[in-house]
């Protein structure tokens, strides 16, 4: 797992950070939320779920190259902002669903 963490490097991280803040600030957009919020969410997910998938073994990903990252990252930033917004369950207008 390592290997995974010294393959990924700065500009992998970079990447995973603005994939989760675009993910976060569209979420907020269509949301009518915090996009602030949504955005520091999304980036945390997008850069956690590479290395949450490592330390399950799922080592393919340092071999994908960058583009697989961050469509890794990407997905788990979407996931885990939809789940945020599930739970919250406010609508735009305030009112609950």
């Amino acid at each position: 797992m390592e290997g995974f963490f010294e393959g990924l490097g700065i500009a992998a991280l970079v990447i995973l950070a603005l994939v989760g803040l675009a993910v976060g600030l569209v979420a907020g957009l269509v949301t009518g939320r915090s996009k602030l919020v949504y955005a520091a969410i999304g980036a945390l997910a997008a850069m956690a779920t590479p290395f949450v998938l490592a330390a399950l073994g799922v080592t393919v990903l340092a071999a994908g190259g960058v583009l697989l990252v961050a469509f890794v990252g990407l997905v788990g930033a979407v996931l885990v902002v939809a789940a945020v917004r599930a739970l919250t369950g406010r609508g735009r207008d305030g009112s609950e669903g």
